[in-house]
């Protein structure tokens, strides 16, 4: 799914199924959870209103083993605040913002 799919959804989406889908749009791989850090840490950057989501697996809809896998880990290490899961409003300057990180 892309990330113009995600906005005609619904306006706000939590940050890993806007990694997943900018990851998608660049057809790179999306489950190393040091590269979601890094993008998370290129949003915090650039201000990006990012607002603090507590995701369990089964709310991102990971049906997925390998998704599941992925929110497990992030989670290991929540105190870092590149590993955190937010909710993004997906306005055109966000996702602006978000296809200028260099994958």
């Amino acid at each position: 799914m892309t990330l113009d799919a995600l906005k005609q959804k619904v306006i706000f989406h939590n940050s890993v199924d806007v990694w997943i889908a900018a990851c998608g749009e660049k057809n790179i791989q999306w489950s190393n959870p040091s590269d979601y850090k890094k993008f998370i840490a290129h949003l915090l950057k650039n201000n990006l209103n990012l607002k603090a989501f507590n995701l369990c697996a089964h709310d991102a809809g990971a049906t997925e083993e390998e998704k599941t896998k992925f929110a497990e880990t992030l989670a290991e290490t929540k105190d870092d605040p590149n590993s955190q899961v937010y909710t993004i409003k997906l306005t055109d300057s966000a996702l602006e913002m978000i296809r200028s990180y260099p994958f």
